[in-house]
């Protein structure tokens, strides 16, 4: 729920789509807590959307069950993660190396998985929680020059729906997003500004609404693209 009441923690959440999520849910009076590895790319967002900064890798171990406590212990108390941290790495399958492969899965499978499970435990114990993984239209249907990404983002559709049919009899809601191609500079450098393309914004409205459904219903998983991109 997008309001004085959630308590969240955004992965990913120092830029584009997880940033401009905490900023929305900050302006409904959440209280928000945002991941990231830069400290001080992370340090200034925080400090420009009112959050709290967790420095960390999420594809450490150590690091994810780190992020979950000390959002527990900054906020209070914890019930949304919005499971957004990804990297990306594109090219011709034989031209993909083993390195960007096992890079591109550590964080967007075993990250998110790490991160999810520390979250899982709190929120089994609490008899509640919102559990949304940030995926892609990429984890519908491949694209050449897209071993390494979308193969990582339907293994995540995979977790996503373990995850539900495991936790909703905890009360738990696990949804899933799948955004079309967003002008953040994702994978490689920012894009020149397009107005026909999907903006971080957009992906993080949509977040917002379906956080916003009352807790006894979910949106299982949801899609964007964008009308007419040129």
């Amino acid at each position: 729920m997008a309001d004085s009441t959630a308590h969240v923690l955004v992965t990913g959440g120092s830029r584009g789509i997880g940033k401009e999520t905490a900023r929305l849910l900050v302006e409904a009076g959440a209280r928000v807590a945002i991941a990231g590895r830069d400290g001080e790319v992370l340090g200034a967002a925080a400090e420009e959307l009112g959050c709290t900064p967790i420095q960390g890798d999420v594809s450490v171990e150590a690091d994810a069950e780190r992020m979950v406590a000390e959002t527990i212990a900054a906020l209070g108390a914890y019930d949304t993660l919005i499971n957004n941290a990804a990297i990306g790495r594109f090219a011709p399958l034989v031209d993909t190396s083993a390195e960007d492969m096992e890079r591109v899965w550590r964080v967007n499978v075993l990250g998110a998985f790490l991160v999810g499970r520390a979250t899982a435990h709190h929120f089994v114990s609490t008899s509640g929680g919102t559990l949304v993984n940030v995926g892609s239209t990429a984890a519908r249907k491949g694209f050449a020059g897209g071993s390494a990404y979308a193969s990582s983002k339907f293994a995540l559709s995979g977790l996503t729906e373990c995850w539900r049919a495991e936790l909703r009899a905890h009360d738990v809601r696990v949804m899933q997003i799948n955004p079309s191609e967003v002008q953040t500079g994702f994978g490689g450098s920012a894009p020149a500004p397009n107005e026909s393309k999907l903006q971080a914004l957009d992906i993080a409205e949509a977040i917002v609404a379906m956080l916003a459904m009352p807790a006894r219903g979910f949106v299982t998983e949801t899609t964007i693209w964008a009308t007419n991109p040129k």
